[in-house]
């Protein structure tokens, strides 16, 4: 098994810096012209200096302005809400269907070890050899070319195969990799609500099957002390579903009949639901951060809370951000 990194307790220091930062806000994601010049991604990040020139770049802002965007997309929305859905998310959802079959047809192996079944290895491997004619499912002639590119941040968003592990870089990764389909133009304004209620859901639903299924390894957990020891995203878009909600407060996490009864229409439950059911023993002792936001008045200052502690405590953190790949569609300036 991996070595983990023991849980730290949040730093005062750092929170304070969360709690003062301003607000991330949506930009408008630039569509990439031709001549293209797509080429194989690579990683560029390494030290603390390289985060604050990711930030500081065009491509940093753009970056986590779409994530903003897509946040603001769902907002009032429940997930079964009608909204248009087009051609490529039809064909995304039918990919992350088929990824999520292959998991049935590849059980785990009976092994000794309790985390990390190599049974995943098998899975991966079949996702990645796979990666590209998957692509080709919705990528227009014009932009076959661009599977040099977009393949690697697709292999990257499931997982780590050598350490049977995931975590919320490889979630960022799947963020990525949507980015770079909206910068094709493949995805968007319109879109972005079945982003996050079509694909971002079956997307969730995939990954919860990986992780109970191959027992992943949560990478880089910051055990008791983080938001959760796999995703980040879903409790941000989840949190702006609610906003302005009339009878939903972010107490109602506690609630055992909203959990059950809405767990499948509002992300957030939906993630409390989940840990409620993989973790045994008192909320507030296995997810102290989450119990913590409970008593946040609102949906709005928990939707910006977590926009702030997703820049700090994922975009800005090197051992995370230095997997995260650069191109031609997300350029290191």
């Amino acid at each position: 098994r991996p070595i983990r990194a023991p849980a730290v307790p949040p730093d005062p220091d750092s929170k304070r810096a969360i709690v003062l930062a301003p607000v991330p806000q949506s930009q408008k994601v630039p569509v990439a012209q031709p001549p293209y010049t797509f080429q194989s991604p690579a990683k560029r990040i390494h030290s603390p200096d390289d985060i604050r020139r990711f930030h500081e770049s065009d491509s940093g802002k753009n970056f986590i302005g779409f994530v903003v965007a897509l946040s603001e997309s769902i907002r009032g929305h429940k997930i079964s809400d009608p909204c248009p859905e087009s051609h490529t998310l039809t064909a995304i959802v039918s990919i992350l269907e088929t990824l999520t079959q292959w998991v049935d047809e590849i059980p785990p192996v009976q092994q000794s070890a309790r985390y990390g079944n190599i049974a995943y290895r098998t899975w991966h491997q079949k996702m990645s050899d796979s990666a590209e004619s998957l692509m080709l499912r919705f990528l227009p002639e014009n932009l076959k070319s661009a599977t040099i590119e977009i393949v690697p941040y697709f292999t990257d968003s499931f997982g780590n195969s050598s350490r049977i592990d995931y975590g919320t870089g490889h979630e960022t990764n799947f963020a990525a990799w949507l980015y770079c389909l909206a910068r094709l133009g493949l995805i968007s304004e319109e879109d972005y609500q079945a982003v996050i209620s079509r694909v971002f859901v079956k997307y969730l639903e995939l990954m919860r099957k990986l992780q109970l299924v191959y027992c992943l390894e949560p990478a880089g957990s910051h055990g008791v002390w983080g938001l959760d020891d796999y995703h980040f995203l879903p409790f941000i878009f989840g949190s702006s579903q609610l906003i302005d909600h009339r009878y939903m407060k972010p107490k109602s996490i506690h609630n055992q009949d909203i959990l059950e009864n809405f767990s499948n229409e509002y992300l957030y439950l939906g993630c409390i639901a989940f840990v409620k059911k993989v973790k045994k023993g008192l909320f507030a002792e296995h997810s102290p951060m989450l119990d913590d936001i409970s008593v946040v008045p609102n949906w709005n200052k928990v939707n910006s809370g977590l926009l702030k502690m997703y820049k700090a405590e994922v975009l800005e953190k090197v051992p995370i951000m230095q997997h995260f790949l650069f191109g031609s569609l997300i350029k290191w300036e």
